[in-house]
């Protein structure tokens, strides 16, 4: 072994303790030059390369080489040494410039400060020495070489206060490495930088303090004007006081520095003139997005509505114009009320939608905010907590949809701490889901089931022709409506004495105050106690108060018993999702051996599946018949399959796949209308042979029932009609009676809106057992030619335990609900009718 030739192992060691090593040898070690070579086959040439570049250490590099096939990376090490060096190179020679330049500009000023000071003293020293009055000039040269002094300590403090925070900012990011230094560890992890950290708090806290961006501008602005000042006072001759206020006269005024004399003076002013600029060129533009923001805000509804007993609105259907019209005139008395709409649309959106109606809202003001009814802040932003009554619409989407967006609004409800004063009204759609809402609601929530409601009106209308116009007078605010109010005066009357005791009102039951029951329709024995309240139709809460009895003429009429039930043939065309809730209905109320034909699209398996699913037993119905037969209602030829000329009603119901498109389902039902009545008028001679219908044997032949059912070709048509615009092309046509569907419910949603109670006088009314709305011919209470006042009518119906509420005389397009003149003798025919409530059989 050459003696100059130093073992592997042995070099190593030294290596790793040669700490004290100068700087160029250690760096040998430490950041050695990497040859660059080629693998050739001639080993001798490689040698010779790495010689070259090392001959201090040829003979180790080459008994490494020898040693090992390949070239072998040399791994840093983790001593002390090492990191310092790597923290040494890490500052580059840019900021070691950085901070000579920051630091001989300061060590500068602060020299130039100094001259500045000792050229003072020597001019004050020279003065001293020439003048006469040494002492006189003593005494007043000492305040000046203090007063400069002082002005050149506040320069100074001015130029290092102002140039630190930015000299710390450019070298934030060293900190980490430092303090690496100090705690002799080496993170292998590398953090997050300083600077990144205050950019991201800085965004973090303006973003979500409203107000920090206003703050800052006003430190900034606070900073200038301390600084500026300052400034000011160490380059000229004015005091403090003054130079603050000169520094608040550049930054609200840039030019109002003109006038400065001198170099320090004019540099200061500019600066201080040119960053008052930029102050108040951020606060401009921080005003103008700060109203862009509140305009913006006005504009989308997100404002909050400080309003208290109003009525407010969640959701947005096509029923809310009905529903809007209908509460205007409810307040009309009262000149106007205020109703708040929140729904996820946007607020021009609604106004813009509100204003197509062009209906007079007679005082009331329609508040519009965009939001959604299950967030709790947007239920808060529309006040409700002082909301008298809170409607929930449902939405357009299918029922089941709508009923379980229902049922979140209502859970929304009640997490509301502050709670509501008002009750809920709730539209469903579908009957079986609404005891989940009243479940989840309690006391407090009304439902209104809109299918079943109109389900149940259809029946009524399609077993009582002319109906339907009857229902739309007493559920809208127009005319008549049900109101409950109590009348101590009246305690311990009988209610067939209460019945007569109101000239501008109909008494139709009592609430009893014992348990917070109506009573429809009660006996006339019943006698009012304390607290009880009587239910009355009457054209406003105002319009009615109790009189004295009026003179009632006893005196005999005819007394007809009620026609016999006969068999009745309808069809119902189209499917509803409550359709089993009408078979229910029609099951009590018709006599048996009644078919009901069922015409749609629906196979007839699967017909028979909704049907059992829905809870209906086919296998127990004893009065009608079902009749099944599959086709289109759009389509003639299917149609004619049919034999129309043979039903006693029919009903055109509203597709329940079309639910979601009101002029795509009003469209369908006016198109099966229009093929019936031509199929049914091409088959005339069937009705020529046909005798009398044996259904409306109870009515005489001129009344305008039998008139009603002979001019439809025998049959009654019942549309279902979603919208009002198409309610005109039937009742023009007069070709069928319809059903307003969309505005019933309004109606009623309104009505229960302004009074809770009148849902439960409506449910009964509906109901198929009970009580309900009945047209009855003159001939059960008058003879013909008769001349009697109401009262008498209203008293010999009492004899039949009925309530007459109106009438419809012969002639007239519609019925007279809650007649005004009471007292008035009428000749009477027995083409007219009467509108009563009556228990049902």
């Amino acid at each position: 072994m050459h003696p100059n030739h130093t073992p592997r192992r042995t070099r190593t060691t030294l290596f790793r303790r040669s700490k004290t090593l100068p700087t160029h040898s250690y760096r040998r070690f430490t950041t050695p030059v990497i040859p660059s070579f080629r693998y050739d086959d001639d080993d001798d040439s490689l040698s010779s390369d790495l010689l070259r570049e090392d001959d201090g250490d040829s003979t180790n590099f080459s008994a490494v080489l020898n040693s090992e096939e390949k070239p072998v990376a040399v791994v840093p090490s983790q001593s002390p040494s090492q990191r310092i060096t790597r923290l040494w190179t890490h500052f580059s020679l840019t900021h070691c410039l950085k901070f000579s330049c920051s630091f001989s500009f300061t060590y500068v000023m602060f020299l130039r400060a100094k001259v500045s000071r000792l050229e003072t003293e020597n001019y004050v020293l020279l003065t001293r020495c020439n003048s006469s009055r040494v002492l006189g000039s003593d005494n007043d040269e000492i305040p000046q070489l203090e007063g400069t002094s002082s002005r050149a300590v506040v320069l100074f403090s001015v130029i290092i206060t102002f140039v630190l925070p930015f000299l710390l900012y450019m070298y934030l990011d060293d900190l980490s490495h430092i303090k690496n230094l100090l705690r002799r560890t080496d993170q292998k992890k590398e953090d997050v930088p300083l600077k990144k950290r205050i950019a991201y708090s800085l965004d973090v806290c303006f973003s979500v303090y409203p107000y920090a961006k206003l703050l800052a501008l006003l430190f900034a602005t606070v900073v200038l004007i301390v600084y500026g000042g300052l400034a000011l006072y160490a380059v000229s001759d004015c005091g403090v006081d003054e130079a603050l206020w000169l520094s608040w006269t550049f930054v609200a005024d840039s030019g109002s520095h003109a006038d400065r004399v001198g170099v320090g003076a004019r540099i200061v002013s500019v600066a201080i003139s040119a960053g008052g600029m930029l102050i108040f060129a951020t606060m401009l533009g921080l005003i103008s997005d700060a109203i862009s923001k509140m305009v913006d805000s006005l504009r989308k509804g997100k404002s909050e509505v400080l309003e208290s007993n109003h009525i407010l609105i969640l959701g947005w259907s096509d029923k809310l114009g009905s529903l809007l019209k209908q509460l205007a005139i409810a307040n009309k008395s009262i000149g106007g009320g205020v109703v708040v709409v929140l729904a996820e649309r946007d607020k021009e959106e609604m106004e813009t939608d509100i204003a197509k109606f062009e209906f007079d809202l007679m005082g009331t003001s329609v508040i519009c905010r965009s939001g959604s009814a299950l967030i709790l802040a947007d239920l808060k932003k529309v006040s409700v907590s002082n909301a008298r009554a809170i409607i929930v619409l449902g939405s357009d989407e299918n029922a089941d949809q709508s009923d379980a967006r229902a049922l979140r609004v209502v859970l929304s409800l009640t997490g509301v701490k502050e709670g509501w004063k008002g009750h809920v009204v709730v539209e469903m759609c579908d009957l079986d889901n609404e005891p989940l809402v009243k479940l989840v609601g309690g006391e407090r929530i009304e439902t209104v089931v809109a299918h079943d409601v109109i389900g149940r009106l259809m029946i009524q209308c399609a077993l009582q022709p002319g109906l339907a116009q009857i229902w739309e007078d007493i559920l809208g605010f127009e005319n008549a409506e049900f109101y409950i109010k109590k009348w101590p005066q009246l305690d311990g009357y009988r209610f067939e004495d209460v019945l007569i005791s109101f000239p501008n009102a109909i008494p139709c039951g009592v609430k009893v105050a014992a348990d917070g029951k109506i009573v429809l329709n009660p006996s006339d024995d019943y006698v009012l106690e304390a607290g009880d309240e009587i239910l009355v139709i009457a054209e406003d809460d105002d319009t009615y108060a109790p009189g004295s009895l009026p003179e009632v003429r006893m005196c005999h009429f005819p007394k007809m018993q009620d026609p016999p039930k006969y068999p009745e043939k309808i069809l119902f065309c189209g499917w509803r999702r409550d359709i089993d809730d009408m078979i229910k209905v029609l099951e009590a109320l018709l006599a048996p051996g009644s078919e009901l034909w069922m015409f749609n699209e629906v196979p007839d398996q699967e017909r028979e599946k909704k049907l059992t699913d829905a809870g209906l037993n086919i296998s127990k119905l004893v009065n009608i018949k079902l009749v099944h037969r599959q086709g289109n209602a759009g389509v003639r030829r299917h149609l004619e399959s049919l034999p129309l000329e043979t039903f006693d009603s029919i009903l055109i119901l509203a597709e329940q796949s079309l639910e979601n498109s009101i002029v795509h389902s009003d469209s369908r039902s006016l198109a099966t209308l229009l093929l019936i009545r031509d199929i049914q008028s091409k088959r005339l001679p069937y009705k020529d042979a046909k005798s009398s219908s044996l259904r409306i044997s109870g009515f005489p032949n001129c009344c305008w029932i039998r008139k009603m059912q002979q001019a439809s070709d025998k049959s009654i048509v019942i549309s279902e009609i979603l919208d009002s615009r198409t309610k005109n092309l039937v009742s023009v046509s007069r070709i069928s009676d319809y059903v307003l569907s969309n505005e019933l419910v309004s109606m009623a949603l309104a009505m229960v809106a302004e009074d809770k109670q009148i849902n439960r006088v409506l449910k009964e009314l509906f109901a198929e057992k009970g009580n309900e709305l009945c047209i009855r011919p003159a001939e059960f209470y008058i003879y013909d030619q008769e001349k009697v006042c109401f009262y008498d009518i209203m008293r010999r119906a009492r004899q039949r335990e009925e309530i007459i509420i109106g009438y419809r005389l012969a002639g007239m397009d519609q019925a007279v609900i809650n007649p005004t003149d009471k007292s008035k003798l009428t000749k009477w025919t027995l083409d007219d009718v009467f509108v009563v409530i009556a228990s049902s059989q």
